[in-house]
């Protein structure tokens, strides 16, 4: 979000649209880019290991049962890459063996191979740890180090509106609501997590993920995602990787406008906002580069862009960190 209004609707848009956030477009800024480059790492970390503990239930996400994981071989503690920052990702493989994991207090879901996915919010904590739970009940633990950011941070000495949205407005987005939450609870069956993402489409960016602005010392609601203006209104676009089309809404909402969301499996999914128009439609199974909608400038937007989020779990993400820099 580039751009805040003090109308009374968009303080309504930062109290009950934190799932996802309208966006304006703006000019290109002038100065260097919003946050502090980051690099790939993979790492093996040497197990902690703790004292059995009297065996829980695994996590009820993971696709493979407890019993077909007790026997597997593995690697004795946890191994993973990715981009270790705030607002970065890992995929890795839990040690073998492995009933059960988490990052943190988030619960990790394991494939059969024992493979996962993990995310690191923007506000993410220097330091998380991973933690196993192995079938006699011995526990695994790994840290793991978090790199932090410098964000692009705007301070407006004005006290933003502290008015809360009308009930009017309620009306509408509450229905808006719930189905962006049924669509994020789905956990689609999709291996789309394991791909290298690319660039839905080509263009300026005029909106960072993580950017901010702060009103009289008051934070408000930071970009959740990041926005690419082509300058066109209908320019067409496509899957960054593959998934399942888990909302495909038939009418503008009042924030996003005509809004797709793509379960890419793990928990992870992509949203893309202000559509002009939708190539798919609910419960179809998407490639990644396929044609999936075209750009617009639907619910609150000032002009035609595509605003990208990713979110897994409820962590959001920077998707500049699946692609790299725009070629």
């Amino acid at each position: 979000m580039t751009a805040l209004s003090f109308s009374r609707q968009f303080a309504a848009a930062s109290l009950a649209c934190s799932l996802l956030s309208a966006c304006n477009v703006v000019p290109a800024p002038a100065s260097a880019p919003a946050s502090t480059p980051v690099s790939t790492a993979t790492a093996t970390v040497q197990p902690v290991r703790a004292a059995p503990v009297a065996p829980s239930s695994p996590a009820t996400s993971s696709p493979a049962p407890a019993a077909a994981l007790t026997g597997r071989p593995g690697p004795s503690t946890f191994t993973y890459a990715g981009k270790l920052t705030q607002g970065g990702w890992m995929r890795g493989q839990a040690p073998g063996g492995s009933v059960s994991a988490h990052l943190g207090d988030q619960p990790l879901v394991l494939d059969s191979q024992g493979r996962f996915f993990a995310a690191f919010d923007r506000d993410a904590a220097p330091v998380a740890a991973l933690q196993a739970r192995l079938a006699d009940g011995t526990t695994i633990e790994s840290p793991v180090s978090i790199q932090p950011r410098a964000w692009n941070i705007e301070r407006v000495n004005l006290a933003r509106n502290q008015g809360g949205p009308s009930e009017e407005f309620m009306r509408r987005r509450r229905p808006e609501l719930a189905q962006i939450n049924a669509a994020r609870a789905v956990n689609a069956n999709s291996d789309g997590w394991q791909q290298d993402f690319i660039w839905p489409v080509k263009g300026r960016i005029s909106g960072r993920f993580g950017s901010q602005r702060i009103y009289a010392g008051v934070p408000g609601s930071y970009h959740s995602g990041i926005d690419i203006a082509t300058g066109e209104n209908g320019t067409a676009y496509v899957a960054p990787a593959d998934g399942v089309v888990v909302l495909a809404t038939q009418s503008a909402f009042s924030l996003e406008g005509y809004l797709l969301i793509i379960d890419h499996g793990m928990g992870l999914n992509s949203a893309f906002l202000h559509n002009s128009s939708l190539a798919v439609k609910q419960g179809d199974v998407v490639r990644q580069g396929q044609h999936i909608g075209n750009i617009g400038s639907t619910g609150s937007a000032t002009g035609p862009h595509l605003h990208w989020s990713l979110k897994w779990q409820d962590t959001r993400l920077d998707p500049l960190l699946f692609t790299g820099p725009m070629g």
